[in-house]
Order: C-alpha cells, then sequence, then structure tokens
C-alpha cells in the first residue's frame, strides 16, 4: 500500500465523519376498504346463502324501502364506468326487450322479473326496459316501482338501472344493463386470449 492510497483513504474517512446509515423508507400500510354497502351486504350474503347460479332463484316479496311515483331512480354496481351509466340514463343503448309489469301483483311481478332476466340471459341481452308504472292511483303508490328498484339492487343479473328518459315512460319505466351470460363472457376471453379462473 503506497502513501497516496493512505491518504485518500483518510481523507475519505474525514468526508464521511458525521454521516449517518440511510434507512430503507418505513412501508406504507395498505389503504383501508370502505366498509360495504347495504346492498352489498345484502347481495353478498344471497350469494353466500344460494348456489351459484345465473339467474337469482329468489329476490325478496317483503316489504321494501318505498320509493315515490315521480322519483327518478338510479344504481349501478361498482366497476361500471360513469360513460357507460351516462349512455344507460340517456337512453343512448338500444332496448332489446321489454317486460310489462302493469296490473301484477308483487309475486306475480317477481316471478314475471325472473323469468324475464333467465330469458334475457339465454338471449345475450343487454340492455332491457321494464315498465313497472308509476302506480299513482294505487292504494300504495309505487308499488311495484319500489319492488322493482330493490329487486334489481339485489340481482346478480343487474348491472345498473337508471329511470327511462319520457320517450320511454319516464319514472314508470326502468332501463336495465345486464351483465354478459358466462357463455359470453367465456367466449370474450377466448376472443382476446385470456384464461378463465
Amino acid at each position: 500500500m503506497n502513501d497516496d492510497d493512505g491518504d485518500d483513504e483518510a481523507s475519505f474517512r474525514d468526508a464521511m465523519r458525521g454521516v449517518a446509515k440511510l434507512r430503507a423508507p418505513a412501508r406504507e400500510t395498505p389503504r383501508r376498504r370502505e366498509s360495504p354497502t347495504a346492498a352489498q351486504r345484502r347481495r353478498r350474503a344471497q350469494a353466500e346463502a344460494e348456489p351459484e347460479s345465473d339467474v337469482d332463484a329468489r329476490l325478496t316479496i317483503a316489504e321494501v324501502e318505498a320509493v315515490g311515483p315521480h322519483d327518478i331512480v338510479g344504481w349501478k354496481a361498482n366497476g361500471v364506468q360513469d360513460g357507460v351509466f351516462k349512455n344507460l340514463r340517456t337512453g343512448r343503448y338500444p332496448i332489446e326487450a321489454t317486460l310489462d309489469l302493469h296490473r301484477k301483483t308483487v309475486v306475480e311481478a317477481r316471478d314475471a322479473l325472473l323469468a324475464f332476466l333467465k330469458l334475457a340471459e339465454a338471449k345475450g341481452w343487454r340492455s332491457v326496459l321494464v315498465s313497472h308504472g308509476r302506480g299513482e292511483k294505487s292504494k300504495t303508490p309505487a308499488r311495484i316501482k319500489s319492488y322493482v328498484v330493490r329487486w334489481l339492487t339485489d340481482s346478480r343479473q343487474a348491472l345498473a338501472f337508471h329511470s327511462a328518459e319520457r320517450r320511454h315512460g319516464g319514472a314508470g319505466s326502468t332501463y336495465v344493463l345486464l351483465r354478459k351470460s358466462r357463455a359470453a363472457s367465456e367466449e370474450n376471453r377466448e376472443r382476446h386470449g385470456q384464461k378463465s379462473g
């Protein structure tokens, strides 16, 4: 070791005096997820309680929260893009089928909706219209409308819904965006080279 090496080492030590070793930054704690909404909890409980099915086996006929005859209703599942929801609520998607629930009891309306959802899945319909009326003259105003709102919120088939434009029935009808059937989803995965889980 020559004198220059010793001088360099001494100079280095002098320059480094008082310098502390850097510590690794503390890891960020992951964000806590927000608590699920009441509708999400109902859907989860329903999904866990019932065998996996493409069409909901049961939708409640117990009393539901009432909506008004002229109330504009709407809902979208997590993951539905704002642009998609806007197109739905403004009636930009072609209506592939319509269900008329006028003059039906709650049980008849539920059974008709379940049958309609099953048919929609079989036919691959994605955008439909449910005509429930406003129920202004009913003893219980907007009774069927109130049930339709609850049923669609609880249904595994519905991705979003919104009161229709006036030309399609206004507050007496609801546009519904339906989930792709499993077969259509699988076909889409294969077409785009994604494997199903």
